[in-house]
């Protein structure tokens, strides 16, 4: 029987390819598996991808490609991406990292939500100060490696609730290195808190819904003090979106992922992923077309001319397939 012949571009030769996904169950693995798949339909006939998993926040990932132990990972948040170029935030130990560029950015709309148990009748930052309760925090590690614990203790800084700050009140963090986990230890009640992303999963439903955490709205003050650093931008969650919370929450921003390379990944590989990612988005689009639009990881249809727009530049060819392509000027 005749193999069939993938349509798009080829590349002839055979290549071996290594990719970071996440810590193994998670969107960027599923997202690996569809982009290799894509990509050896249309590569050279010994061509084959791996796909590794982290232990830690996400960091490595992006070093990894930087020093040329894997060809291309996948990041979130996208705004605090930026700083890995120059070298600053969490980037510091890690230094400046100019060489990085991106295939694509992959809407998704998530948020940094703090909520807390309401057997303590605290509804804001403002009765958090006033009240200090010893607060055990379900949060990820800020350990120089976790973009989440990295975000979340430095929206608590700007409300003036430092570490030190908080076990004063007899409070301490309950840390963890992935989102599920640190859920987790609140539904278990081993916190009494918990800062957060993945807003969008069944874990934050249960909590908000069954647990009646109550959230906790961002201050308008403390969201000015870090604005302007890579990666905190204001957001909000919709009134209802969870059934039990009436009113619209003033939060922090934690959207979009990146699928980030170097820039001297080879032209005619990262137009071809680049294409891929592109003209084959229907079949990821598919594997979440069963979760309500609000409720998926990542944000379908995904629309191309948002794709071509990352907050780190593009490699230059798959600038060049965007422009090809109509979807960039």
């Amino acid at each position: 029987m005749e193999q069939s012949t993938s349509s798009g571009p080829r590349i002839e030769r055979s290549l071996t390819l290594s990719f970071i996904g996440d810590w193994g169950q998670a969107n960027f693995h599923r997202i690996c598996s569809w982009l290799t798949q894509q990509f050896c339909d249309r590569a050279g006939p010994r061509s084959r991808v791996a796909i590794w998993s982290m232990r830690g926040g996400g960091i490595e990932a992006l070093e990894q490609v930087y020093n040329g132990e894997a060809q291309l990972c996948i990041a979130t948040p996208a705004k605090l991406m930026p700083a890995a170029l120059t070298g600053e935030g969490i980037f510091a130990s890690s230094g400046p990292m100019a060489n990085l560029r991106t295939l694509a950015v992959l809407p998704q709309r998530d948020r940094m939500m703090f909520a807390i148990d309401p057997k303590f009748g605290i509804k804001s930052f403002e009765d958090l100060r006033r009240v200090k309760p010893p607060l055990r925090i379900a949060t990820s590690l800020d350990d120089g490696t976790n973009f989440i614990g990295y975000v979340a203790m430095r929206l608590m800084e700007a409300h003036g609730i430092t570490e030190d700050i908080l076990k004063s009140w007899g409070g301490s963090y309950i840390l963890s290195v992935r989102p599920e986990q640190a859920i987790e230890n609140m539904r278990l009640g081993k916190a009494d808190a918990v800062l957060q992303e993945a807003i969008m999963t069944p874990w934050w439903r249960d909590l908000m819904e069954n647990h009646k955490l109550v959230p906790i709205p961002v201050e308008a003050d403390a969201m000015a003090r870090i604005a302007g650093h890579y990666g905190f931008e204001p957001a909000t969650i919709r009134s209802k979106f969870w059934d039990a919370v009436p009113e619209e929450i003033p939060t922090l921003d934690f959207s979009d992922f990146l699928v980030i390379v170097r820039d001297d990944m080879p032209d005619d590989l990262a137009y071809l992923l680049t294409w891929c990612l592109v003209e084959t988005r229907e079949e990821i689009e598919a594997q979440y077309a069963h979760i309500p639009l609000e409720r998926s990881p990542l944000t379908y249809p995904l629309d191309p001319f948002a794709m071509a727009k990352p907050s780190i530049p593009l490699h230059p060819a798959a600038k060049r397939f965007y422009e090809e392509s109509k979807y960039l000027p």
